[in-house]
């Protein structure tokens, strides 16, 4: 299966909260989008990786993937070195995506910007010819997406550019609160972390909006770029 777009993150709901309502539109306009998640999130303070395995089967299916893996790197502790790049980069020529999301330059979790790091690294690599991979037992081609972007988490980033999401806010939140292990719930017994109480899951609209603001739209999400993002004329952009 050939995507358009393909995203990584280091664990299950960092996608949605730093790019799920600009995945939901992009699959409105008709692209296939695919998520890789790195690790299963099994050092988490709240639930399990198998409550997180079901959660993230989940919200898959509220963003309507195409489709969504889990290559169960250690939590913590996966490092940027061949034995993970190799991984990634079979499941960039698995699927031969134009565009890859992946996670923050920057970051307060130590396994977002190694992320970041690792995926983008791996995008390379999966270009040279002469780095054989198989998979199922086949020889892989080369294949390198044509463009790299770094969504939003938690630190306040300063974008490169912003995606209107106006109309797909509920559908970026709905996907993030199928995570219910992770986010508020006035009911849960599980120990407060730093994303489990209620100003953390409104500041996923509130920074949306604040985004939007800026570009005199109702919510948007910001991306940092490795390159300079280039458009064909002034008229692109809006």
């Amino acid at each position: 299966m050939k995507l358009d777009i393909l995203a990584f993150g280091a664990h299950p709901d960092d996608i949605e909260l730093g790019a799920g309502g600009t995945i939901a539109k992009e699959i409105s306009l008709g692209k296939k989008v695919g998520v890789v998640d790195l690790t299963r999130g099994e050092l988490g303070t709240r639930g399990s990786a198998e409550i997180r395995d079901n959660e993230a089967a989940r919200s898959a299916e509220i963003l309507n993937l195409s489709v969504r893996e889990n290559l169960a790197f250690a939590d913590g502790f996966f490092i940027n070195d061949k034995a993970h790049q190799t991984e990634v980069i079979k499941m960039i020529r698995k699927y031969r995506p134009e565009i890859i999301l992946c996670n923050a330059v920057d970051d307060r979790h130590i396994d977002h910007p190694k992320g970041s790091k690792l995926v983008s690294d791996a995008c390379f690599l999966s270009g040279l010819v002469k780095f054989d991979t198989q998979l199922d037992g086949k020889q892989q081609e080369a294949w390198r997406p044509k463009r790299v972007y770094h969504y939003i988490q938690w630190k306040n980033l300063e974008p490169d550019f912003v995606v209107d999401v106006s109309g797909f806010i509920d559908k970026k939140v709905e996907s993030i609160l199928a995570y219910s292990s992770q986010f508020y719930d006035p009911k849960s017994e599980e120990p407060e972390t730093p994303i489990s109480n209620k100003n953390f899951i409104d500041s996923v609209t509130y920074r949306a909006r604040d985004l939007g603001r800026y570009i005199n739209a109702e919510y948007a999400e910001g991306f940092n770029v490795e390159r300079y993002a280039a458009v064909n004329s002034l008229s692109d952009l809006i």
